[in-house]
């Protein structure tokens, strides 16, 4: 595979992330999930979740939840190192924005995210990045 195509390959993983939390579809959000490695997720302002199977929970009480928000993934940037995918972006929820670090590993089905973190951002018109523009 190409690195163009592999970028492109963990971008689309990082968008359908997104889809599966702004369509609130907990079915899609654990297929990206691995099941073979450690997971873990920095929601902002929880503490620390660790294992599969918190984690799941965790995104299946936000999404099934009645104040689960509305998202919109913005200008998402993707790096490969090996077999680890690291996918970086805004995240903008209302009038408020996040940014947020996916990581994702190989797999035989594609890229599988094994770690998402997002905190507080500046707004991302701040940095917007120029259209070529790459973590590697």
């Amino acid at each position: 595979m190409t690195i163009a195509r592999d970028r492109a390959a963990l971008l689309f993983a990082n968008e359908t992330f997104y889809r599966a939390f702004a369509e609130r579809d907990v079915t899609l959000m654990g297929a990206l999930w691995a099941d073979a490695e450690p997971i873990t997720c920095l929601h902002p302002g929880w503490p620390p979740i660790e294992g599969r199977d918190s984690v799941l929970q965790s995104w299946h009480a936000i999404l099934a939840g009645p104040a689960s928000p509305d998202i919109e993934c913005l200008h998402a940037r993707a790096g490969i190192h090996g077999d680890t995918g690291i996918a970086i972006c805004y995240e903008r929820i209302g009038p408020d924005y996040l940014l947020a670090t996916n990581i994702f590993i190989r797999s035989g089905e594609g890229w599988l995210m094994v770690h998402h973190q997002s905190g507080a951002a500046p707004d991302p018109e701040e940095d917007v990045p120029a259209p070529r523009r790459r973590l590697n």
